[in-house]
């Protein structure tokens, strides 16, 4: 649907980004991503003839952009960028009617057809309630989903969004991902977008382009590019870190020797982690299995972790080593309230601690 051959971007004749081949299928979504200032808004700019490329195409189809006429490419792609119109004395219900003037001619005169494209789109991204609101007297998210029913009812082949869910509290960042899925699906759209939050560029993408330096570093499916390293590598990750399994972060482990040992496990423990490296208390976590739920949030908080082989009832050698761990901590803290086969060897520390004073419970 739309690729570039050879596309360097920049401002000035002065080249930020080179040779990017980019493309995406109908019924699909590439997803930029990249540190702060990496380029994303600016290759979107150029695809979208905001902003003239320093060399190479860009292509809808066969046809090159550059050859393109206003209202041809007003026909084909519908762009949505971080900024917004300031429209003044606009109501909602008008600005996204601006949407169907590729159609209307040169009147503006909106047809009966245009009228239910309008109502449709503000109906899909939950707006129709602000049809006679002030735009300029709105909040920012919900101009965000004003702009995004504007780009809805112009009907697009191609629709580019940079940074959409800025401004959006997380019931419509939710909804917002959920219309765009809806709208690949439904309508075979390809759409290019940018985001911020890789948690949600690795639910919502078929696809991730990743920008790093002056060049395109890696292009891929989410299961490829969403891993520990590799995001670490992309934006230069040296305090905390970054779970590909979950596409979460967790800040930097206290440190110095553990102070609290914590007995959790199937995902009891994981606020208890978490109020503790909040309280800058170093703790060890056990005895967990790796493919506990919880291990990875223990792995990136904890002092030290005590694991037992997955899918292995929880063994002498593991209570032992675990055992001189929280003997030579202060408290402990037994998170699940019941055992069974897999984890009956936590519950023997549990009787250590408290035989040795040290216990309390999660809530205790």
């Amino acid at each position: 649907m739309l690729h570039t051959e050879g596309l360097s971007v920049g401002y000035n004749k002065r080249v930020l980004l080179h040779d990017i081949q980019l493309f995406v299928r109908p019924g699909e979504i590439l997803t930029l991503i990249g540190p702060n200032g990496a380029g994303k808004s600016t290759i979107l700019k150029s695809i979208t003839r905001q902003l003239a490329p320093i060399a190479g195409t860009v292509w809808i189809g066969e046809t090159a952009i550059q050859t393109m006429n206003e209202q041809q490419l007003a026909r084909t792609m519908s762009v949505m960028m971080t900024g917004w119109v300031e429209p003044e004395r606009m109501r909602c219900e008008e600005v996204v009617e601006t949407g169907r003037f590729p159609y209307t001619g040169r009147l503006g005169i909106l047809s009966e057809k245009d009228h239910e494209r309008v109502a449709e789109a503000m109906e899909r991204v939950h707006v129709t309630e602000l049809a006679d609101c002030d735009f300029n007297c709105i909040s920012d998210g919900q101009r965000q989903r004003v702009m995004l029913a504007r780009a809805i009812c112009q009907e697009p082949e191609v629709l580019v969004l940079d940074e959409p869910t800025s401004f959006l509290d997380i019931r419509h960042k939710l909804e917002l991902l959920s219309i765009l899925k809806d709208l690949v699906r439904q309508k075979q759209i390809a759409v290019i977008l940018s985001l911020h939050e890789l948690d949600l560029a690795q639910k919502l993408s078929d696809r991730v382009l990743c920008i790093k330096g002056d060049r395109v570093d890696r292009c891929g499916t989410p299961e490829e590019i969403f891993t520990d390293d590799y995001i670490r590598s992309l934006y230069g990750v040296t305090r905390g870190s970054y779970n590909g399994w979950y596409g979460s972060l967790e800040l930097e482990a206290p440190q110095g020797e553990p102070e609290v040992f914590v007995i959790g496990g199937g995902g009891t423990g994981i606020p208890v982690y978490r109020d503790l490296q909040r309280r800058g208390i170093p703790f060890a976590a056990g005895v967990l299995h790796p493919n506990d739920l919880e291990y990875p949030v223990a792995k990136a908080l904890a002092v030290r972790v005590i694991t037992e082989t997955s899918f292995e009832p929880i063994g002498a050698a593991a209570v032992r080593e675990a055992a001189e761990v929280l003997h030579r901590c202060r408290t402990v803290i037994c998170c699940p309230e019941r055992f069974g086969t897999m984890n009956r060897g936590n519950q023997r520390l549990r009787e250590l601690a408290a035989r040795d004073g040290k216990l309390t419970t999660q809530n205790g």
